[in-house]
């Protein structure tokens, strides 16, 4: 492990040492700041001549100085002649502009592919994307990993009966009968149709869930909207207690009062893919850690060994 380097930027060092704690390494040092006029400077105080390096950095909020702060981090490595550069990002920002749904808009999902390649980066390790299918957009390796394991260890330990888990959309579809299979619970989904980026609307429910006890699934959570309707909708059709088990805790705008305010919602279990801020913190917001399985995933690609094992 002396060839293994893992550094960070700002956006969450806090799960950058978990993953460090977990690999039994220290987390190397690097000075990230901003000049006066608001560019980011970049300074590597160790040497990564010849080493493999893996850069922990999600590109949460706010995203495009979390997202440049990791480009040239990034660049100065490449430069400081490391011999491999991973990028680690465990929420991918920009993952929602992944087609064209519209006339004249972009397909930033592979803008930002193109920048993280020619930045200099060797491989991408991520999770839960929101589109399975942006992993082509890399011309890298790309090893995307699933949280649904972590998730399913906290509801086993529960041991709630009646399960059914459901999708709140067509598109979270795959993630609901992986943890339908995992637990052993019901399939339903929820026809929803989008009336603008910020605000959904639920419209049929497909699938038994009377008298049943629900976890809705999904990827991220931003404004809160879906999540809402998807709870309402529930209600209606008679669930029992109604849990969320979503990846990535985005929560902009009202999401935080959405939830409080929620009285249908019991718990929103979240991962720490993206730091939990204090003002964002709730009695019905749980933080479940991602950075055991994000160490062992960098050991196993540090080793050059198989890492679809992590995917059972």
């Amino acid at each position: 492990m002396d060839k293994l380097a893992v550094f960070s930027g700002n956006a969450h060092r806090e799960l950058a040492n978990s993953i460090c704690a977990g690999l039994n390494v220290k987390l190397q040092d690097a000075f990230v700041s901003k000049f006066s006029e608001g560019e980011i400077r970049v300074k590597i105080n160790e040497n990564v001549r010849g080493k493999d390096v893996f850069v922990v950095q999600p590109t949460c909020p706010p995203s495009n100085d979390n997202l440049m702060e990791l480009l040239i981090m990034i660049d100065a490595l490449r430069r400081a002649s490391a011999q491999r550069i991973t990028a680690v990002i465990p929420y991918f920002g920009y993952a929602r502009q992944d087609r064209k749904d519209q006339p004249r808009v972009p397909i930033t999902a592979k803008l930002v592919a193109n920048l993280l390649t020619t930045a200099g980066a060797n491989r991408v390790l991520t999770m839960d994307l929101h589109a399975g299918q942006i992993q082509g957009f890399f011309d890298i390796p790309v090893d995307h990993l699933f949280s649904v394991g972590v998730f399913v260890d906290y509801f086993s330990k529960m041991n709630i009966k009646d399960l059914v888990a459901v999708s709140p959309d067509v598109g979270s579809i795959k993630m609901a009968r992986a943890y339908a299979k995992r637990v052993s619970a019901g399939l339903a989904i929820i026809d929803k149709r989008r009336v603008s980026p910020e605000k959904a609307e639920a419209m049929h429910i497909l699938g038994d869930v009377e008298g049943k006890n629900v976890i809705i699934v999904d990827d991220l959570i931003s404004t809160g909207s879906s999540l809402i309707e998807a709870v309402i909708a529930l209600k209606k059709a008679k669930a029992k207690a109604i849990y969320a088990a979503i990846t990535h805790g985005v929560l902009s705008g009202p999401a935080i009062e959405r939830i409080d305010k929620c009285d249908g919602l019991e718990k929103l279990l979240i991962s720490d893919s993206i730091p939990l801020t204090a003002e964002k913190k709730h009695p019905k917001i749980v933080v479940l850690s991602v950075a055991t399985l994000l160490a062992e995933a960098i050991k196993r690609i540090h080793n050059e060994e198989s890492v679809s094992c992590l995917f059972d």
